[in-house]
């Protein structure tokens, strides 16, 4: 069989593609004309275009920044729901999960670099296990609320989300492993490594 006729195959490559479009370069340099990846951390996520539109186009900064959450979110969870509708498996799904945070966290349109997976994250994951992804997001927003630190509430939260999988589901369905959790839980803090070495040297920004 060729392989580019395969429909898993095709699907696996439409994540991992769509998944790599960096919506918040994007948005910010065509709209405000600004390039994220060289303001604030550096980092195309809803937070740095945030953070540095205040500064650059204030006028813009809030706008900008959900849309590019919620574009972030929808590249991920849009794929699964066609691949959900068209009856592929379990193991399947959970793969193109992967592959659409991996797409997002090394874009191939930048060179492999990309954000850090949380949204994508969200959005794969708020599909896949809802009442996990939901503990996830509260113990986020707890931790977002009360220390303001953007990078470490997302940490916790996605921990929060992985040991919740293992009492909510402690044999996921139909594939009975957690091992999709724990790649893109990986993922997730990987790319936040930075952060984690900010947080310890107390240089970590907080979102006022």
């Amino acid at each position: 069989m060729d392989l580019m006729s395969n429909q898993n195959v095709l699907f696996y490559l439409a994540s991992y593609i769509i998944a790599g479009i960096p919506f918040g370069f994007i948005l910010a340099k065509l709209i405000a004309g600004v390039d994220v990846r060289e303001e604030g951390s550096g980092n195309i996520g809803a937070t740095n275009v945030l953070r540095v539109l205040k500064q650059k186009a204030p006028h813009l900064a809030t706008k900008l920044s959900i849309l590019t959450l919620l574009l972030d979110i929808l590249k991920g969870l849009v794929i699964l729901i066609i691949a959900k509708t068209m009856g592929l498996s379990d193991s399947v799904l959970w793969l193109i999960a992967i592959l659409s945070v991996l797409g997002h966290c090394f874009s191939p349109f930048l060179m492999f670099e990309g954000g850090k997976g949380v949204a994508t994250g969200l959005g794969v994951m708020g599909f896949m296990l809802p009442f996990e992804t939901l503990i996830g997001v509260l113990v986020w927003l707890f931790f977002a609320k009360v220390l303001k630190i953007v990078s470490l509430a997302s940490i916790v939260g996605v921990l929060a989300l992985l040991i919740s999988s293992y009492i909510l589901h402690p044999n996921v369905p139909n594939i009975h492993t957690h091992a999709p959790i724990w790649i893109i839980s990986w993922l997730i803090i990987y790319k936040h490594i930075p952060n984690i070495v900010r947080l310890f040297k107390k240089e970590e920004s907080k979102v006022a």
